[in-house]
């Protein structure tokens, strides 16, 4: 059990990810534990070289492993990549802040990155992690180590539909978690595998999991549904190559969106993957996995 001595106890085993219904692409990574500003930080790492931060999405149940785990091998190849579970979800500490729990958990990953040493990071992010890499960096006073960035379906604006309600009003069945995995993907073949939506369900009831995540929707009785994260930033003050990702398949975010937040960014790239949904890194994992590749080398991406 290795311990890396004034930033805290780090607690690691070795995993190797459950392959996904349609692709054996598989990664071996060590799943650690570190404590941040006193919150119990889980984490994956992998490889070395230059860092790259993985930030998955924010449905219930959602982790690091669940999203990451057909990336992380791809990418260790040629960097460090660090997968950290937010605050709420996976093996991080069940917290929530009822004013600004987006802020908190930005914040939270830049105390993560400066406690683990990182000064400068292309960071990734899919859904909720790249909507709070959006977030943090349009705005005044960025708090992440950004060198770069890559948004997978995140930046765009939610569509209301059943889709969309199967993620905000999940009861903690099965049932609901097969809705919300249809609500992910493109492909049926993931609501129909019952081995995958109940990987899915176990991580929703974690303890503290599906509390955690419920409870940063809460609101006063009479007060109104907050509104969709809004797509107006100040988008220009993104400095960094930016390259975003849509799924053509994705049945939460409108068609043509991630070329509409590209071209308000500065030299960014956006890229649409075919037959896949919310969730590309899952369901089309080698052809993004060659798309991040590229990108992050400086590469064209076609």
């Amino acid at each position: 059990m290795p311990v890396r001595r004034g930033i805290g106890e780090i607690r690691a085993t070795t995993a190797r990810s459950t392959s996904s219904p349609v692709s054996a692409v598989t990664s071996t990574f060590e799943r650690k534990s570190i404590v941040v500003d006193g919150l119990i930080t889980g984490y994956l790492e992998a490889g070395s070289g230059d860092t790259v931060v993985l930030l998955h999405g924010g449905e219930f149940g959602a982790s690091a492993d669940l999203a990451w785990e057909c990336t992380i091998g791809a990418l260790a190849s040629r960097y460090r990549v660090l997968a950290p579970d937010m605050l709420g979800y996976g093996h991080s500490a069940k917290v929530v802040d009822f004013v600004d729990g987006r802020g908190l958990r930005i914040r939270h990953v830049a105390r993560f990155c400066a406690t683990m040493g990182v000064t400068s990071a292309h960071f990734v992010g899919n859904s909720m992690g790249a909507i709070n890499l959006l977030v943090d960096t349009t705005s005044a006073s960025p708090a992440l180590p950004v060198r770069s960035l890559s948004l997978i379906c995140g930046g765009g604006a939610i569509q209301r539909n059943e889709h969309a309600d199967a993620l905000y009003d999940y009861d903690g069945t099965v049932a609901g978690m097969r809705r919300i995995v249809t609500a992910l993907f493109a492909g049926l073949q993931w609501p129909d595998d019952d081995a995958y939506v109940t990987r899915r369900h176990e991580s929703s009831a974690m303890p503290g999991a599906w509390e955690a995540i419920a409870a940063a929707r809460f609101r006063r009785p009479g007060a109104t549904a907050p509104p969709t994260p809004s797509t107006d930033r100040a988008y220009g003050r993104i400095g960094v190559p930016t390259l975003v990702v849509e799924g053509a398949g994705d049945k939460l975010l409108p068609s043509g969106w991630a070329a509409d937040v590209a071209g308000r960014i500065g030299g960014a790239r956006s890229v649409v993957v075919d037959d896949a949904g919310h969730c590309p890194q899952i369901e089309r994992p080698e052809a993004v996995n060659h798309l991040l590749l590229d990108f992050l080398e400086g590469s064209t991406v076609s």
